[in-house]
């Protein structure tokens, strides 16, 4: 027995193969949505995120300027400028196929003429300079239609973190909501902590009558559906006239939060050393004072973790914040609800929604990651004696 404890698992390898593909499948979508927070429409529409950092060939359909620009070169008339320019693309694309049909999008290399007939010929360069002439005068609103296969470098783009922030009406800014979540979260996470902290030191170190009942209640409160209190405790804000702000959404999440807070912390506390805790006593120190010297500086790994699950829940919550927040002119819109609606008015946006999708989850990552260190070590309290 003695040689097989100091021998590793033959499944070790499986479990670091597991981890790793945990990871990666998290990771991926993670730096999926960065990436595409900086790109433009053209290029979600026509090429992956993964291929971000390479050249992009893109089919456009541009036209020449109006035929009003046109001069007269001798016996031509010619209309010249750059076909980039003129539709307001990158000028740093570079052409390698055009044509003037959409049956026949790549007759041409750049530096040949098409010969359009009454409409003139056509010639493209690989920079995107054209040259239009015809024998006799040009006519027509519109310029001709140009098919252009283009090879654009990488490129990103601040515009879309500018539309989400700081651009649109109370209804359509992303700017708005961070702060409401923020002001929704921020409550909602400190409310419960101070008030399970107080609850689970009593069930931990206090004797009194009914305290084993209170345990056992606080572990059944665990398996309560959120969706079986919702109604109820909505009515009851209603009556009592908090159901229409930020009070009643902070109680709603104080609330649903309350059992797993004093449950994880009771646990962490009831493993303290009692011998800590008994020479507080015979020291004279009350309760109280045992409480916030001792106590809760031992406490903090519980409370960081306790502190990540219920941020990340009340972040990303939707469905507490459209029963308990309920406003129709978007000035508490949080951010959840926020990008709800824009799915509605920009389903096609997909750099908005991704922009949009990724401002939503930044606050949530930095916040685990700054206290993930915290987070084992406060859900195995109480596993081990």
């Amino acid at each position: 027995m003695s040689s097989i404890a100091g021998t590793k698992s033959g499944l070790t390898w499986a479990v670091h193969i597991s981890v790793l593909a945990l990871v990666l499948l998290w990771l991926f979508p993670t730096v999926g949505l960065f990436v595409s927070s900086f790109r433009t429409t053209d290029q979600i529409s026509s090429s992956g995120w993964w291929k971000a950092m390479f050249p992009q060939e893109q089919n456009l359909v541009l036209r020449t300027a109006a035929p009003d620009t046109q001069k007269q070169d001798g016996d031509l008339f010619v209309v010249e400028g750059n076909i980039f320019a003129d539709n307001n693309e990158s000028l740093e694309s570079e052409i390698s196929v055009w044509g003037v049909s959409s049956r026949a999008i790549a007759d041409y290399v750049p530096g040949e003429t098409a010969d359009m007939g009454d409409d003139g010929r056509l010639t493209v360069q690989a920079n995107g300079d054209y040259r239009l002439e015809n024998d006799v005068e040009l006519s027509g609103s519109r310029g001709e239609r140009v098919f252009v296969t283009a090879v654009s470098p990488p490129k990103f783009t601040l515009d879309n973190y500018e539309t989400v922030l700081f651009s649109g009406t109370a209804r359509d800014n992303m700017a708005k909501a961070f702060f409401n979540t923020l002001t929704v979260t921020i409550p909602a996470t400190v409310i419960p902590i101070v008030i399970a902290a107080f609850a689970a030191y009593a069930l931990a170190w206090m004797r009194f009558p009914g305290r084993a009942i209170l345990i056992a209640a606080v572990v059944a409160l665990l398996v309560v559906p959120l969706q079986l209190a919702l109604i109820p405790l909505l009515r009851l804000h209603l009556g009592i006239g908090i159901g229409k702000g930020y009070l009643g959404v902070w109680l709603a999440h104080t609330g649903f939060g309350l059992p797993l807070a004093v449950y994880l912390l009771r646990n962490y506390m009831v493993g303290l050393p009692r011998d800590i805790i008994e020479n507080a006593k015979v020291d004279g120190a009350t309760d109280f004072q045992i409480f916030t010297r001792i106590v809760l500086p031992l406490s903090f790994p519980a409370l960081a973790s306790f502190a990540i699950f219920q941020f990340l829940w009340t972040w990303n919550d939707l469905l507490v914040a459209k029963v308990f927040l309920i406003d129709a002119t978007g000035e508490t819109t949080v951010m959840t609800n926020q990008i709800v609606e824009l799915l509605g008015t920009r389903g096609g946006n997909w750099e908005i929604l991704a922009t949009a999708a990724f401002v939503s989850i930044a606050v949530p990552l930095v916040v685990f990651f700054a206290m993930q260190r915290y987070l084992v070590r406060g859900l195995l309290a109480g596993s081990v004696k």
